[in-house]
């Protein structure tokens, strides 16, 4: 008998399956003001997260909720516009859903993009960052508790982000004469922005941008063997780093401001992942 979490998960994607006849697979999860990438998608459904059986909800301004399952291209795509946060009250699992939702639904590569706020020296805001590692320190992970199905109990994470759609995504922005920065994603559990103190002990370790989210993501579909890559918007200068407050008014705005290079960016490399995941 299955575990609780991953039969939720499987009623979820039959759900899905009895109402859309396309077969994803590639997932992109678009996080905060990054939603409208989804609008460009053909011959497109949308399914409101509302009603899909279980599945965890987003209350955070500029995170749609809706799965949009469509092609781009010869590129059948589903979706995830906005994404369940730790800090909203679910555990890491339940934040993890909507990946393992892709997986179940046949995405075999999935591409992540969030907000994060910028700690490299280089960075400003509007900035995209590649990310080739990160570091979780949220306090959790989205695999404590029963194993999921029958993925490997302690996955390794040596490559969590897949070297050859780093090398894709690099390709794209050429294309697209956008600068993409590279860099590690460090992840907290928020939803307070950190402190100019986290954030001297951040760049210190090594990370190059902060976030929220994507994390608990990567770890799920790496347990289930799905290809990642991610994409951060770097949205605003980290704590101390900037002369005025945070606000995540300024997140959406900026991530406003990128979404034709983003956009370009994405297209690009959703379509040549197509690739490595027929």
């Amino acid at each position: 008998m299955p575990d609780g979490e991953l039969q939720r998960v499987r009623l979820a994607a039959a759900f899905v399956a009895e109402r859309v006849s396309l077969r994803p697979r590639i997932g992109v999860v678009l996080g905060s003001g990054l939603g409208a990438f989804a609008d460009q998608l053909s011959s497109g459904v949308r399914v409101p997260y509302a009603e899909i059986p279980d599945m965890p909800r987003s209350s955070v301004v500029g995170h749609a909720g809706n799965l949009c399952l469509g092609s781009l291209g010869s590129v059948e795509v589903a979706c995830l516009q906005g994404r369940a946060h730790v800090y909203e009250g679910n555990s890491p699992a339940r934040s993890a859903f909507g990946v393992r939702l892709l997986a179940e639904l046949g995405c075999n590569v999935v591409l992540l993009t969030n907000a994060a706020g910028g700690i490299h020296a280089s960075f400003a805001p509007g900035d995209l960052m590649l990310i080739t590692d990160h570091l979780n320190l949220m306090g959790s992970s989205p695999l404590c508790g029963p194993n999921f199905g029958d993925g490997p109990r302690f996955p390794d994470l040596s490559q969590a982000y897949d070297l050859g759609l780093q090398a894709l995504a690099r390709e794209a922005a050429s294309h697209a004469k956008v600068t993409l920065r590279e860099g590690v994603y460090a992840a907290m559990l928020g939803p307070s922005y950190e402190t100019p103190a986290e954030i001297r002990m951040l760049r210190t370790l090594g990370a190059d941008a902060v976030g929220m989210s994507t994390v608990p993501e990567v770890i799920a579909l790496r347990q289930r063997g799905v290809k990642v890559g991610a994409i951060s918007c770097i949205t605003n200068l980290a704590a101390g780093l900037s002369a005025h407050l945070l606000d995540h008014s300024e997140v959406e705005a900026t991530a406003r401001r990128s979404r034709d290079a983003f956009t370009a960016v994405l297209t690009r490399w959703l379509i040549a992942a197509g690739t490595v995941a027929s």
